[in-house]
């Protein structure tokens, strides 16, 4: 973080693969570094790190923008839920599933559900219903409830088992 006086500064990121400058006051979080360079797809639902909508990854591990300091990622690869875009057919596989199994009422927690649920897959090939709730345990959804999205992360571990493996920028 620049700055003599550390009140102040910027913090350089590779945001869903490419390069920013977010600027950085002192304290303040990476949710709201992130927000304030127009990455509103990270969520701010709680402010606390309960609520799991302001999950992104940080270098690759699950990280709550919500308390993290955005001081903490300079020179990180940070992905959001933009990040899961596939290039070539636009909607990550997870996407697709939750589209597929109405997993999506509102869609505030579902960005940072999508991340939890990419981890997982980084992870596991073939999770289990149990391991799929778990990765999700950090995330709070009042619309839908889980089955449906338990379901969907089921299915797209299988649809991405079967395919090619596909790098996501970071």
């Amino acid at each position: 973080m620049d700055g003599n006086d550390g009140s102040a500064g910027t913090v350089s990121v590779r945001v869903n693969g490419e390069p920013v400058t977010l600027a950085a006051e002192r304290g303040e979080t990476l949710i709201e570094s992130l927000r304030n360079a127009g990455h509103y797809e990270v969520k701010n639902g709680c402010d606390e790190g309960v609520c799991g909508s302001c999950n992104v990854l940080c270098d690759g591990e699950l990280t709550r923008a919500c308390l993290t300091p955005a001081s903490r990622c300079d020179g990180a690869d940070v992905t959001t839920v933009k990040g899961l875009l596939d290039d070539d057919n636009g909607l990550h596989a997870l996407q697709e599933e939750f589209l597929e199994h109405g997993a999506a009422q509102c869609g505030f927690c579902i960005p940072g559900v999508l991340v939890a649920a990419y981890h997982l897959l980084q992870r596991t090939t073939d999770p289990s219903d149990a391991e799929i709730a778990d990765a999700l345990s950090g995330n709070v959804c009042r619309c839908t409830g889980y089955a449906q999205q338990i379901e969907a992360i089921r299915d797209a571990a299988t649809r991405l088992d079967r395919a090619e493996p596909m790098e996501v920028e970071r």
